[in-house]
């Protein structure tokens, strides 16, 4: 069960770099890759969702529909400020902003710890959080300075968002499998940006469709790790090894983008895997 979120770490960097793929198409604009890929996502979901779904009572309960509002809200935003960030700026220089998710997450789980007991407060499992996000941001620094445009803007608003969206979303997850909160989920965002966004699907041909299509069922693999970790090792030690993710992006993006990798890159890549090793070691 722990090694879940390692998974969950490759799905978060395939799908980030397919993403890219796909939002560097000058057709592609992020109104219209956003109602799709949430199209796609609801689809690939389809399936399985007769044999997955469980949605218990205290669900349909004010408070909780109100939360799951705001999880609609939170992640609306910050799919928005993500995909214009990666139609316009490389993967490489983006990630650190990305990795100031995880980072939000811990902070916001541990305010949330003193008011709730399902959040975890572990050092063991903070501290080498920290310095692994840590290292990822001094992987970015340029001349003793942090090299800022609108699009690193842009990813840390994203990054803050999807943060306060997952740790809003332990709130109620108890109530829901992971698929039937996804999709859930999913099914709204794509529901609301078809009626405020109108995109016209005719601009995707039949490679970005199975592109967008793959990309869909890697976030669906992603977020049901993510939804599982939580329930079952906590958000704090779920992030952590998730942490993981930043390694491989920036592998992936050598790989397949081209993207040169810096030596703060690889120092950054080096502590993030020796602080997961501590966390699930000790």
């Amino acid at each position: 069960m722990i090694y879940l979120p390692i998974l969950g770490a490759i799905a978060l960097a395939s799908g980030t770099i397919l993403e890219r793929i796909i939002l560097r198409k000058k057709k592609i604009g992020i109104k219209l890759y956003q109602t799709s890929s949430f199209f796609a996502i609801v689809l690939a979901m389809l399936p399985f969702i007769y044999f997955f779904w469980r949605m218990e009572s205290p669900a349909f309960g004010l408070k909780n529909i109100l939360i799951f509002s705001l999880v609609i809200l939170f992640s609306l935003i910050a799919n928005l400020f993500i995909f214009y960030s990666m139609k316009w700026e490389k993967i490489s220089k983006l990630e650190p902003a990305r990795i100031l998710e995880p980072l939000f997450i811990i902070l916001l789980a541990i305010i949330f710890s003193y008011f709730i007991s399902i959040y975890d407060r572990n050092l063991k499992i903070i501290i080498p959080a920290i310095i692994a996000g840590s290292a990822l941001i001094f992987s970015h620094i340029k001349k003793h300075h942090l090299h800022f445009n609108k699009y690193f803007l842009a990813a840390i608003a994203g990054s803050f968002f999807f943060a306060l969206e997952l740790v809003t979303s332990r709130l109620i997850l108890d109530f829901y499998s992971p698929i039937t909160f996804y999709f859930l989920r999913c099914s709204s965002i794509f529901l609301i940006s078809l009626v405020v966004f109108r995109p016209r699907f005719s601009d995707l041909n039949t490679k970005v469709r199975w592109q967008i299509m793959v990309t869909g069922v890697i976030w669906v693999i992603y977020r049901i790790v993510i939804y599982y970790g939580y329930t079952h090792l906590g958000v704090i030690s779920t992030t952590l090894m998730v942490m993981l993710g930043p390694v491989f992006v920036y592998l992936f993006a050598w790989k397949f983008l081209k993207e040169k990798l810096s030596w703060k890159n690889i120092v950054a890549a080096l502590i993030i895997v020796a602080c997961v090793v501590y966390g699930i070691l000790g």
